[in-house]
């Protein structure tokens, strides 16, 4: 026999085996009943998370402009499957087996939504369109069902065995996504019933403990989930510029549990310069090749997330990804040159089981990293671009406005297309990490973390954001591809833009394509103009001065009018801006109720007095006003009124600093 004759026998024979033990996990899955309690314990028994879902598949009905425009919602057009004689709404309509697994949106009414459980003339149940979110009515409790970031979110699993309609009793709807699972015919499914018997109740209380729980000390989350057949090992290194130290190697079969990093405080900085090598089974290249701020979620340098499986508590990194390999496994440290010639003090412990991999049953744990410096123009970002089989289970994701202002990159939708079908479309960024409603007072606006999903930042001046989610009973299964990516901007991806993501997933094969972290690539970027919105301004008033609020089209955001009785001001707080010296600009109005103001900083005046009075209405854009100087200690600036008769109005669309290097 040839070498060729050989080569052919051998790579058959490995294709038998692995149809063989692909079979057999499907046949193994199929056997178990699916029902709300198993799709309950998904969402906690984290130990199933590297488990495939063989014969299923994830996908979604949701309000997307279907012209690839960005009326995702806006005027209700696509909010609907189809509309029935009396004006109802049908908003889900899917043949079974299948399991309901979120709904999501940021526009919920006091309508009744009717659910049709494998009867389509007799709803199961009906419910409030709000009351699936608010908490009141059991099964639909808090944390599985909540309300923060501007989104609502319904994560309580509805299964069907043979078809399930979702009714709304409204002439009219907004934005909403409906993410499901489709199982294969022969699977056997529990159907959904408001009454839930005690398997129910126990699987729903104990995720509600789950995810309801604050803080995570140092192996509380391993030992509540995996008892005491774990072993921890914990070691400490002096990370040094140019070198890398391992902290775990096995070479034996077993499964990393959790890894824990201290303290968070080492890693923090515009230099990303530590990574997070992660290598199995003696493969060519790491399963995990991330920058350590990037991995845990650190948001543009400084630690931020807290999810239920990735993040950081106080002084803690924490992961608790359940990591399976077959025969050895490596974790290393690599601090990178350039950024500092100082060592990291670190201690990280490992927690470790015996258990080996399963082969037909499991895949192994990676992360895809990708930075794109500037996202080409007409191409999303991509999260992951992958052959080979497995399920997607989580996205990290910082953006960054190469242009100064609103964060419109931020309405760019994602997309996802499994072995060629594009199976879930979405509506827009924030829609995607289950918020709703950026650059809004206590919605999408700062950093904000839930156990599935979160905002890692929202920073107008810096026209940037950043937001991740886990997908655990959602998790997307592909068997031969998976095409996961987000758009930047409203349409045609047009907006400028600097993204870095990083992609956890399980699979029979390593990332293709992932990038490898460079200095260049990991330098947080600070711009050097910055635009201050009135719509998430933070100010103190100084006597007696009222606000009126408008949306105006022309700036990108909401103006605001300051009316001021007498000698008034306010001081606006430019804590988010660095120190440094800077040139300002005013965007304002002026009108026939204009007043007079001028700028100070505390007690030093900037200008002198300005009067913003004009017989019509005429916008001054961007005017140079002032230098001023951001220091440690002070972060403000004050515009002083003196408001009188008719005239009392200060009409203020926006502030713009440019940082003035030379000092000029």
């Amino acid at each position: 026999m040839n070498f060729r004759n050989l080569a052919s026998t051998v790579i058959s024979v490995i294709g038998m085996l692995v149809f063989k033990q692909k079979v057999h996990a499907q046949e193994s899955f199929a056997k178990n009943e699916i029902s709300t309690a198993s799709e309950l314990r998904t969402m906690y028994d984290i130990k199933e998370l590297p488990r495939y879902r063989p014969a299923t598949s994830m996908r979604q009905v949701s309000s997307y402009d279907r012209t690839g425009m960005n009326d995702d919602g806006f005027s209700g057009i696509y909010s609907f499957v189809r509309r029935l004689p009396d004006s109802s709404l049908i908003l889900f309509d899917a043949e079974g087996p299948g399991v309901i697994n979120r709904i999501w949106t940021p526009t919920p009414t006091d309508d009744s939504l009717d659910f049709f459980i494998d009867d389509s003339t007799r709803a199961a149940f009906t419910i409030m369109y709000s009351d699936l979110f608010s908490g009141k009515v059991y099964p639909f409790i808090f944390p599985v069902c909540n309300n923060q970031l501007g989104g609502y979110y319904c994560y309580l699993p509805i299964a069907f065995s043979k078809r399930c309609i979702v009714r709304l009793r409204a002439k009219h709807t907004q934005f909403y996504q409906i993410g499901y699972r489709k199982f294969e015919q022969a699977s056997k499914v529990k159907s959904f019933s408001l009454n839930f018997h005690q398997k129910e109740r126990v699987a729903l209380d104990s995720l509600a403990m789950c995810w309801s729980k604050r803080g995570k000390a140092t192996g509380d989350f391993i030992n509540a989930k995996y008892g005491g057949k774990i072993r921890a090992i914990t070691k400490k290194v002096r990370l040094r510029p140019g070198y890398a130290e391992t902290l775990l190697h096995v070479a034996s079969g077993g499964r990393i549990v959790g890894i824990e990093l201290s303290p968070a405080s080492a890693f923090e900085g515009n230099y990303k310069d530590a990574d997070l090598l992660i290598t199995w089974d003696d493969e060519p290249k790491p399963a995990v090749n991330v920058p350590v701020a990037d991995f845990f979620g650190y948001a543009f340098g400084r630690s931020s997330m807290q999810s239920l499986l990735v993040g950081t508590d106080g002084q803690v990194n924490y992961c608790y990804f359940p990591m399976p390999f077959d025969k050895s496994a490596s974790i290393k440290l690599l601090r990178r040159t350039g950024s500092s010639e100082t060592s990291l003090e670190v201690s990280a412990t490992i927690y470790l089981s015996d258990e080996p991999r399963r082969k037909d049953m499991e895949g192994r744990f990676y992360a895809n990293w990708n930075h794109d410096e500037e996202v080409e123009r007409h191409k999303p970002h991509v999260f992951l671009e992958h052959n080979g089989s497995g399920h997607y289970v989580g996205t990290v994701m910082q953006a960054r406005g190469l242009n100064a202002g609103m964060t419109g990159f931020f309405e760019g939708d994602d997309s996802t297309v499994v072995d060629g079908e594009m199976t879930i479309h979405g509506t827009g960024s924030e829609d995607y990490f289950n918020g709703g409603w950026y650059a809004m007072i206590d919605r999408w606006d700062g950093p904000y973390s839930l156990p599935l999903s979160g905002s890692l930042d929202y920073t107008l001046p810096f026209s940037r954001t950043g937001g991740y989610r886990l997908f655990l009973s959602d998790k997307i299964p592909f068997g031969k591809s998976i095409h996961h990516s987000i758009e930047h901007g409203p349409e045609r991806n047009e907006a400028r833009g600097e993204y870095t993501s990083v992609a956890f997933f399980y699979s029979d094969m390593p990332p293709q394509a992932s990038e490898v972290p460079g200095l260049s690539s990991t330098t947080v970027n600070l711009p050097d103009t910055m635009v201050v919105y009135p719509q998430l301004l933070t100010f103190s008033t100084i006597n007696d001065v009222t606000t009126r609020r408008k949306w105006m089209y022309n700036t990108g955001g909401h103006s605001i009018v300051f009316i001021a009785e007498g000698e008034s001001g306010v001081r606006i707080d430019l804590r988010e801006i660095g120190e440094g010296e800077y040139k300002l600009f005013l965007d304002y109005t002026m009108t026939p109720q204009g007043a007079t103001f001028s700028l100070w900083q505390r007690q030093t005046p900037l200008t002198g007095w300005v009067d913003s009075y004009s017989g019509d209405t005429l916008r001054r854009e961007l005017a140079h006003f002032a230098n001023v100087t951001i220091t440690r200690f002070d972060k403000t600036v004050t515009i002083r009124f003196r408001g009188k008769e008719q005239r009392k109005e200060v009409f203020l669309n926006r502030l713009l600093l440019v940082r003035n290097e030379t000092g000029d």
